[in-house]
């Protein structure tokens, strides 16, 4: 139980006092881009309203979420076959370094051009930079899975898909999910840029409206939302790591122990 108050003590200290800095720093501003946190935390419920929150908040979420689970998929699948296979590594690997090398944003010209600028295009982008982190852990979770284990269970008769679920992506699964968590965030910052341009919803054409038409107080609270949306997001996250890696968690805290 004392632990549990430690740990919440210092997950909120951070917040509470960049919060604290902010309310002061900001207090006596007279600037049209600097308003005081006051006036922001005071238009914030007038903005962002129920119907808001569904017509922008909701359909950038979704959105976010077609295009995660669509490179999370992909990167999985591929980086599974690229890094169990050699011959397959060495031949796509300088298309990968070349291809991971080109930022997403530069590709929404070109992916307006074949997808529209639809809801295909935004989740083409989002998913797009997300594939990267996922694919390349992927690989290299792959790559290292311990031989000797690969060996017992060939030995046990342990082949096929019933070595793949068990024994391959177990052993890279913390690695494949360190490339999920960077894909969570790369997938936020894409979600807003590819609803900047071509869209008539969504957290990134809210923000850019209200910068158009000079409603200050009203954008910094789009991006008080954003950053909200960010948290909640990576806490979701932790609970089904921490759920679905929890044997590998176990194993970290007993070899610390001994």
């Amino acid at each position: 139980m004392k632990r549990l108050a430690l740990r919440l003590l210092f997950a909120v200290a951070l917040p509470v006092l960049l919060v604290a800095a902010w309310w002061f720093a900001s207090a006596g501003s007279t600037d049209v881009y600097w308003p005081p946190l006051r006036t922001i935390l005071t238009t914030f419920p007038d903005v962002w309203t129920a119907e808001r929150l569904r017509d922008d908040v909701l359909p950038s979420l979704l959105r976010l979420l077609a295009g995660y689970v669509s490179a999370a998929v992909v990167g999985i699948a591929l980086g599974t076959v690229i890094g169990s296979y050699r011959r397959v590594r060495a031949v796509c690997e300088p298309v990968l370094e070349f291809l991971r090398a080109v930022p997403p944003p530069v590709l929404v010209p070109v992916i307006m051009l074949f997808a529209g600028i639809g809801h295909t295009m935004k989740i083409a982008v989002i998913a797009s930079g997300c594939v990267w982190p996922i694919l390349l852990n992927t690989v290299e979770g792959v790559r290292a899975v311990d031989s000797v284990m690969s060996e017992t269970a060939r030995s046990y008769g342990i082949t096929g898909a019933a070595r793949l679920r068990h024994v391959v992506l177990r052993s890279a699964s913390p690695q494949i999910f360190a490339g999920l968590r960077q894909a969570l965030s790369i997938g936020i910052i894409l979600m807003v840029i590819s609803e900047m341009s071509a869209s008539s919803n969504g957290l990134g054409f809210t923000i850019v409206q209200f910068q158009r038409t000079f409603a200050i107080p009203d954008m910094w609270t789009g991006i008080l939302v954003l950053g909200l949306l960010g948290f909640l997001l990576s806490v979701v996250f932790q609970l089904v790591e921490r759920r679905v890696l929890g044997w590998y968690h176990g194993l970290r805290a007993s070899s610390r122990r001994s």
